[in-house]
């Protein structure tokens, strides 16, 4: 999650009522209202926000956009990031990314044909560090929570300085998560290409 914008929506008490998201053409009744955010952190703690703007620019210097983006979504996913999954998904589509590629994601030690052994090493590396207290991997590989394997394949299929900007871009996606996540951000109204902006205000 980076930046994105606010689409027009209509307030109603501590809901918001808008469009489909999937545009299907089912009517609103069909659909449970959207909930506001509970924050608008951006707002209150800009300088915090454009700082996270301007490292999530610094972390992604030198990796593949698809590659970053299967990185973000496959986190986000792990973290339960709606608003970062909503993104995510959108920018890997605009990137060019597969739609089949990024629905096997949430699946992929069974849906490994679909991916390079570079891509794979990456989504294994993601989780790692992702889930750091999940497991018993420091004692199966004296590693840590990142597994001297799974370290061990990222190292191989990246040059250092590649890897070490893979590190930062997994773990500045982690930061974003927690800020959607915790102040519940509204999935729903990212468009790829729009004017950078911050996430939408809460509904008051």
């Amino acid at each position: 999650m980076t930046t994105t914008t606010n689409d027009s929506t209509t307030a109603t008490g501590t809901t918001t009522t808008t469009a489909s998201p999937n545009d299907s053409g089912a009517t609103a009744g069909e659909y449970a209202p959207e909930q506001a955010p509970r924050l608008d952190w951006s707002a209150l703690a800009p300088d915090v926000f454009k700082a996270m703007v301007r490292l999530d620019a610094a972390a992604r210097k030198g990796i593949d956009p698809k590659l970053l983006e299967l990185v973000k979504i496959r986190a986000s996913q792990l973290n339960h990031c709606a608003f970062c999954l909503d993104m995510h998904s959108k920018d890997a589509l605009a990137a060019g990314e597969s739609v089949e590629r990024i629905v096997q994601l949430a699946a992929w030690e069974e849906s490994r044909h679909f991916y390079t052994d570079r891509e794979l090493a990456a989504i294994e590396l993601t989780e790692a560090v992702t889930v750091l207290t999940g497991g018993t991997s420091q004692t199966k590989s004296g590693g840590g929570f990142v597994p001297d394997e799974v370290y061990g394949r990222a190292a191989g299929h990246f040059e250092e300085a590649e890897l070490a900007h893979l590190i930062a871009s997994i773990t500045v996606i982690n930061a974003w998560n927690r800020f959607g996540v915790t102040c519940r951000l509204t999935p729903g109204h990212y468009r790829p290409g729009r004017t950078p902006d911050r996430p939408p205000a809460p509904v008051t």
